[in-house]
């Protein structure tokens, strides 16, 4: 099963030096039932870019929790056991995954361009207002503009800089 886990440049930095995503129990994002549900479609393509936007949106709500992280969404596929991907009932596509999962399994890592740093520190800024539905919305939705861009796991030291 290829699952979606949300990042920062920091925590792509720590799984990169421990050779590990981890420890567990890591939150992750997949073409689950809900998500099916959901999004409506059976187009598998369409439905695994529907599970990397909700992993680069808990991406984006891990940089509002962390002020100091480059505003960068990072997001890790990687390829797990179906066993060891229990579905969470209570976050649409979310999934559980009990332990570490080796660096090794990555498939690809999606991160943010540079030029898209103004836009994710403004939705990183305003996500707490958005979420109380206030007017803010709209800084939100200027990183979801931003398409995250594919490197290949041979990459993240340069990701990394």
């Amino acid at each position: 099963m290829r699952v979606y886990v949300p990042l920062t440049l920091p925590g792509l930095a720590q799984a990169h030096k421990a050779g590990e995503l981890g420890p567990g129990p890591l939150t992750a994002y997949a073409v689950t039932p809900a998500l099916r549900e959901w999004y409506v479609s059976d187009d598998i393509e369409e439905l695994e870019y529907a599970a990397l936007g909700r992993a680069a949106a808990a991406s984006l709500r891990l940089l509002a929790a962390d002020p100091g992280a480059p505003r960068r969404r990072i997001v890790v596929a990687v390829d797990v056991a179906d066993g060891d991907a229990a579905v969470d009932p209570d976050a649409i596509g979310a999934v559980r995954i009990a332990g570490a999962v080796p660096l090794s399994k990555a498939a690809a890592v999606h991160a943010d361009a540079d030029d898209a740093e103004a836009d994710v520190r403004a939705a990183a800024d305003a996500l707490e207002a958005a979420d109380r539905g206030d007017d803010a919305r709209s800084a939100v939705d200027g990183a979801e503009d931003h398409e995250l861009l594919w490197f290949g796991v041979q990459e993240v030291p340069a990701l990394l800089g």
